[in-house]
């Protein structure tokens, strides 16, 4: 049987072919319409970016937080401090962040990026992550995109996380390695699942390649995504690279779910 190409081939081959039909469906949109807020789809007055509402709500998540997780408190409770949550049910990786809280705003974001062609939205959101984590990236030796499984990169064609890990190492000058994990069986979308559905999802999804086992070992690596959610499968993820030699795994992500609900501490 023929072994399914990897994540970086595959990038790589759908970069080459997709770019410039890519640059010339967006060249005749910007032609025919005005740019339009990838948030509230109203048009812009400038060249792009979000319009001054949207802009106005989007919640960035800044100290103080859970050292763990990076989930917002409502108060400082003290320096070092970990949420309920972390101690109830520790993660697989040391320390997650993100840039904004998965509202609204975020979500329109996100989808717009991912399912839309809105390859540009990357160097900002990218550029908001490596502020949001900047701690992390300085101790870091490499960023890990989460990886699609390859007919999935084969449809969307690119790896929304791994443009996005792109853009943070040119701010942070940490590399990218985007064949350190290899999605090894496609599974269906978290979308709608509950937290033990997800986790029961993507168990198993994820290896280190076994000729990359010696790029994984001893190294701190950060683990990049989209959105945290439950964060099932950045530990995942995680699981994979601490089996297979990592001495560290941290995790930063342009929006994470805030439970409005849950108590912070």
């Amino acid at each position: 049987m023929t072994p399914a190409p990897s994540d970086s081939v595959l990038s790589s081959v759908i970069s080459r072919t997709g770019h410039a039909a890519r640059a010339a469906w967006r060249l005749a949109l910007d032609i025919a319409l005005p740019p339009l807020c990838p948030a509230c789809r109203e048009p812009l007055g400038g060249d792009g970016g979000l319009c001054a509402p949207c802009w106005s709500k989007l919640s960035f998540i800044a100290p103080p937080y859970c050292e763990r997780l990076g989930i917002p408190f409502v108060y400082d409770p003290g320096p070092g401090i970990l949420s309920m949550q972390a101690i109830a049910d520790p993660p697989a990786y040391t320390r997650a962040r993100a840039a904004v809280r998965y509202d609204e705003v975020a979500r329109g974001l996100v989808h717009a990026f991912k399912y839309a062609d809105r390859l540009d939205l990357a160097p900002v959101m990218g550029r908001w992550m490596a502020q949001a984590g900047a701690p992390l990236l300085a101790d870091a030796d490499a960023l890990v995109p989460v990886p699609l499984h390859w007919r999935r990169l084969w449809a969307r064609r690119f790896n929304q996380a791994a443009a996005l890990a792109e853009v943070m190492s040119k701010s942070a000058g940490v590399p990218v390695e985007v064949d350190l994990l290899r999605r090894t069986r496609a599974t269906p979308q978290q979308v709608g699942l509950a937290r033990s559905e997800r986790a029961r999802n993507v168990e198993g999804a994820f290896r280190v390649p076994a000729e990359r086992r010696t790029a994984v070992k001893g190294r701190r690596l950060v683990l990049v995504d989209d959105v945290l959610t439950t964060g099932a499968t950045v530990d995942t993820c995680a699981r994979a690279l601490l089996r297979a030699g990592a001495r560290d795994v941290d995790v930063i992500v342009f929006a994470r779910v805030v439970d409005p609900s849950g108590a912070p501490i």
